[in-house]
């Protein structure tokens, strides 16, 4: 009997010492992504690099473009282009910068990127893009509130809302997948990020615009 409970009590220690250290593993992920980055300086600028490939969205043919009314100009809301994620706590300006200057853009944030749409000109989707273990500057709060970095957390039928030029649009997420480029080209908005450090794949979100 004292053998068995030996035992017992082996695993349960065992057990409870696995479970402290995966539990330690990913809540400290975030840490361990700075460790690395300060490890290895330009692995930062590596996944800017990838986030930052051009993706190349055939001309599309997005139905009722013409007959879509667009919300009246609302001057409460903030003269600067903001995207707000609510169940992942993104509340943060939209970036505007060249593509060759997308390092300088993915350090502050999101990043719309050039030569597609915008919530005004839905000839082509909006596409966003942003980090998720970002910079050595950023803390745990900036990273959250102006990075992709919970953006896996999101699924279909979550919101994500984008004020424009003072006027509120709102969109449902239909489809996420991973991979290297984009799959769904008729989509009105388009998320993206790195999922692993040093790796070009890629986390992507769909959504169509509800309101």
């Amino acid at each position: 009997m004292n053998i068995n409970l030996k035992t017992i009590a082996r695993i349960f220690l065992f057990g409870s010492l696995f479970s402290f250290i995966l539990a330690t593993f990913l809540s400290g992920y975030p840490i361990l992504a700075t460790v690395w980055n300060m490890t290895f300086p330009s692995t930062s600028t590596k996944l800017s690099e990838i986030l930052s490939q051009p993706i190349n969205v055939p001309q599309l043919e997005i139905e009722d473009v013409d007959q879509y009314k667009l919300p009246e100009k609302d001057l409460s809301l903030p003269e600067i282009n903001i995207v707000r994620i609510d169940k992942i706590g993104v509340n943060t300006e939209i970036i505007e910068q060249p593509q060759e200057k997308f390092e300088d853009a993915l350090r502050m944030g999101v990043w719309r990127t050039p030569n597609f749409g915008t919530p005004l000109d839905r000839d082509k989707p909006t596409i966003l893009v942003a980090h998720r273990f970002g910079y050595l500057n950023w803390d745990q709060p900036y990273r959250i509130k102006n990075s992709f970095y919970n953006l896996p957390n999101l699924e279909a039928g979550d919101q994500v809302e984008v004020v424009w030029d003072q006027r509120k649009f709102l969109y449902e997420v239909y489809q996420k997948d991973e991979g290297v480029s984009v799959s769904h080209f008729n989509a009105d908005l388009i998320l993206y990020t790195c999922k692993f450090l040093e790796s070009d794949i890629r986390i992507f979100l769909y959504a169509k615009l509800i309101q």
